[in-house]
């Protein structure tokens, strides 16, 4: 399926000298009232009418199978529409026995070295996981934690210092000033916990999704553990039976450029029901040119499903049409809201955890 776009931002007309006056479009979306979608495969383009969902519900590259008829117009109308649905899901817990809780906290936009980034909060954060802060109750909780995720945009490098020119000791010192700060605080988690580091849009990383894991020689401490682990964006994995899927946020908000919903829970259903992770990759956003295969296709229903670096928290439980339960999270940046997510990976239930240092300071 292909969406026509009027605002959609093109390379062409961005250097053309002889180009028309065109209206100016918000820079976090690019939808308008006469957008329309168009159906497209190897042997051309048809336009479409009828019955089905507004344009604003779709974008460029979902794969739909659709049932109608040729109109006088040349159209194609459309009586009736079918999505991919969700994929099918492996049961449960498969092969494990979960009589006690056990829990993963999911976390993301610390941004260390940035002007929202507050040390502290984050030290308070590492000393929460890692039971050396809060009462009784707490850490009996804490010590229940069997994994910590991080999703993408750890860390703000001053781009302005990458100007491709020779930088002198203080602006060096500058430059990996957050990543050693960074790499503190991973070393304190390493030694107590399992972790995974995610690349995201603002981290040392490749572009293009998936992006590929940050390089173990930028955390001298914490790579020396063998519960460091530096992984890909998007990051697949299981812990007791429980399959976990995730990105750093970039699919999300692109969709959230292209398209529109009520709430981002609601773009992240979409990609589930569509078995893609990235559907707006490669028209408008960047990836690998991959010519063999498709590695955002969804073949398997996670169990849990996260999206990093929101603006806010949120959760749903989605339920499929063969039983499959998905738990659907948002997980807000932590350096805005000092909050991370605690998935009960028996229950799929999870609470946000909120770390405040107001009562710190002053």
């Amino acid at each position: 399926m292909y969406k026509q776009m009027q605002l959609k931002p093109s390379i062409i007309d961005e250097y053309s000298k002889e180009r028309s006056v065109t209206p100016i479009a918000q820079p976090h979306n690019f939808m308008h009232p006469d957008d329309y979608l168009i159906l497209e495969d190897d042997s051309g383009r048809v336009k479409l009418a009828g019955n089905m969902p507004s344009p604003s519900t779709y974008v460029t590259g979902v794969v739909v199978a659709l049932h109608g008829k040729e109109s006088s117009d040349g159209d194609f109308y459309v009586q009736s529409i079918l999505e991919a649905g969700l994929s099918p899901q492996r049961p449960l817990h498969s092969g494990y026995n979960l009589k006690d809780n056990k829990y993963i906290v999911l976390v993301s936009g610390l941004m260390v070295g940035s002007g929202q980034s507050n040390p502290l909060q984050l030290q308070l954060l590492v000393d929460y996981l890692t039971g050396h802060s809060g009462d009784e109750q707490e850490q009996s909780l804490a010590a229940q934690i069997v994994r910590v995720i991080i999703a993408g945009d750890s860390v703000d490098i001053q781009r302005s210092l990458l100007s491709g020119q020779p930088l002198g000791l203080k602006d060096q010192a500058r430059l990996t000033e957050p990543i050693k700060e960074l790499d503190l605080a991973l070393t304190q988690l390493a030694a107590a916990m399992p972790f995974d580091i995610m690349a995201g849009p603002n981290d040392p990383a490749n572009f293009s999704l998936p992006q590929q894991p940050l390089h173990k020689c930028l955390f001298s401490g914490a790579s020396t553990y063998n519960t460091f682990v530096s992984a890909t964006n998007p990051h697949q994995f299981e812990v007791d039976g429980v399959c976990f899927l995730g990105t750093s946020g970039q699919n999300i908000h692109d969709l959230e450029k292209y398209s529109d919903a009520k709430e981002k829970l609601d773009f992240m259903e979409r990609t589930l029901k569509w078995r893609h992770l990235a559907p707006t990759s490669p028209d408008t956003l960047g990836c690998y040119p991959f010519t063999d295969r498709d590695p955002f296709v969804i073949d398997d229903c996670p169990h849990v499903y996260f999206c990093g670096n929101q603006k806010k928290y949120a959760s749903r439980l989605l339920k499929g049409s063969e039983g499959q339960v998905v738990r659907l999270v948002c997980i807000p940046r932590f350096c805005e809201t000092g909050s991370a997510v605690v998935v009960n990976i028996r229950t799929l239930e999870c609470h946000l955890l909120t770390l405040s240092t107001s009562s710190l300071v002053g």
